[in-house]
Order: structure tokens, then sequence, then C-alpha cells
């Protein structure tokens, strides 16, 4: 019902794995799943990523931005409780949890006939 896409902002290849992660998510998850992107590691001064390369992003993919740090609980609470909101949100909007379903893929195998019609 909620993903928080986390890059390190310390790693170059995590912040470019994004994109490939949304493409992903949007495949195999509800189009209605809330998301939030987070920049971990904020505190860290051998920092790759800056706040502005990671607020840009955030609006090309039309979702939220923390920067955060696990180690010293900076913006964590906030943005667990962002996502958690946003979730409650789309569930009072969609109290039949239409939007919360997943499609896992097509369950029907190739080459196989039904047995009766």
């Amino acid at each position: 019902m909620g993903i928080l896409l986390t890059y390190d902002c310390t790693d170059e290849g995590s912040f470019s794995s994004i994109r490939n992660w949304t493409q992903q998510i949007k495949l195999h998850a509800s189009a209605q799943v809330a998301k939030v992107l987070i920049g971990n590691k904020c505190d860290r001064p051998d920092r790759k990523i800056t706040r502005e390369q990671g607020e840009a992003l955030a609006r090309e993919l039309e979702m939220p931005f923390f920067e955060a740090s696990a180690k010293n609980n900076i913006n964590v609470q906030e943005a667990f409780a962002h996502i958690a909101k946003d979730i409650k949100d789309k569930r009072m909007a969609d109290p039949m949890g239409v939007a919360a379903t997943v499609r896992v893929g097509d369950t029907k195998k190739p080459g196989r006939k039904k047995c009766c019609k």
C-alpha cells in the first residue's frame, strides 16, 4: 500500500536505480500506491547527491521527497508519518480497497487447455 523509494546520498548508483525501481512499481503495483522518495545519509560529508538533485527527481516522478539520516534520526519519523497519512487518505477515498490491489501476473499457464467448457 506504500513504497519508500530510498537511495543513498553517498552512492550515485543507488540514485540512478530509482528510475528503474519506479518502472517496476508501474508494472507490478497499483497506480494508486503511495510513494515517497527518500535520500538517506544526508548527514554524511562525503555525499555525492545534492538535495537539489533529489528534489528534481521527486518532481519528475511526482512524489514527495525527504532527505533523511537513519543513523541520526533526521526526517525518518516524518517520512513514515507522511506515507502513513497518504495511505490512510487513499483508503478513505477508496474504502473497498480496489486501489490497494497488486497485479502479480497472469496465472494461466501457456499452452494449457481448459478441461471443461
